[in-house]
């Protein structure tokens, strides 16, 4: 197997991590690895720096955070064409940029392409119902997920998934496919073009995708948004004019507590944990107790 060719890895979430790891302790040689600059996070508004950056500094890889990348461009060119693998990066990454890597860029992406292109194939996986999902091992083109795809690796969904329990799973699929595949990538496998007619897209979530509406959604509806949208945006509704984020439901058909919500189709939204207006997370019948009149 050739570990031996320069990778440069793009990443910055921990999905990111998860792959890079992977390529470090299959013997890769990773030159460097590009991410974002480090944000504020939390509460305090803490300089944070991405896993990404925490795990190459360990290693003692050089680390790149351009603002724009036409500022490293030099320094991947000194590089004399070296391979380029992303995950989870963040930035849509010129032609120019590409150009600069043999074989090109290698994406892992956590959708079955041409389904789901976009910045949020989990939460759409789980959101929409979907009875699996996947990861696919890419070649990075300019325009969004619409490049050729070297191997797919199905999973199939339980209906429980969790946003974050989906992100680790996919995670651990796709770096398993990436090291199956990287070797004859790196000796010149040749991708499938993919299906326009069939592609589809998600697009990126917002804080306004938080919010419930019992009039408008079914209750099994309701119930995939919590599971989906569980770390960003948080599903809300309002009970007795007060905001609450749902963290656990299930979905019933006859009302037994004030905390279960009557939905479009007459089902029933059962909470059984939340996050109240203090802040505390708590389950309905704690809620109940000191909340609800």
């Amino acid at each position: 197997m050739n570990t031996s060719k320069t990778i440069i890895f793009f990443g910055t979430e921990d999905f990111s991590l998860t792959v890079l790891t992977a390529l470090l302790e299959a013997g890769y040689n990773i030159g460097a690895v590009v991410t974002k600059p480090d944000s504020k996070k939390g509460r305090g508004q803490q300089i944070s720096a991405p896993p990404v950056k925490q795990l190459a500094t360990m290693h003692n890889i050089p680390v790149w955070q351009p603002h724009k990348l036409s500022e490293i461009k030099d320094d991947i060119a000194a590089l004399d064409r070296p391979a380029g693998v992303l995950v989870s990066y963040g930035k849509i990454i010129p032609q120019s940029i590409i150009d600069l890597f043999a074989p090109g860029i290698i994406n892992v992406h956590p959708s079955l392409l041409p389904k789901y292109r976009g910045p949020t194939p989990i939460e759409s996986a789980i959101a929409n119902g979907d009875e699996r999902t996947g990861v696919s091992v890419m070649q990075l083109s300019a325009e969004m997920d619409a490049g050729p795809v070297y191997a797919t690796k199905a999973y199939e969904l339980k209906g429980t998934e969790t946003q974050p329990e989906l992100y680790q799973t996919l995670a651990s699929f796709g770096a398993d496919l990436l090291l199956e595949t990287l070797p004859d990538i790196l000796e010149g496998a040749e991708p499938e073009p993919q299906n326009e007619s069939e592609a589809t897209y998600c697009a990126l979530l917002n804080k306004d995708d938080a919010w419930i509406d019992p009039a408008e959604q079914t209750a099994e509806k309701a119930e995939r948004l919590v599971r989906a949208h569980l770390t960003f945006p948080r599903s809300k509704i309002k009970f007795q004019d007060k905001d609450i984020i749902i963290t656990r439901a299930h979905v019933i058909d006859n009302k037994k507590t004030p905390l279960d919500i009557e939905f479009q189709d007459g089902a029933f939204l059962a909470v059984d944990e939340l996050i109240a207006p203090s802040g505390k997370r708590m389950d309905a019948q704690a809620f109940l107790r000191g909340y609800a009149a």
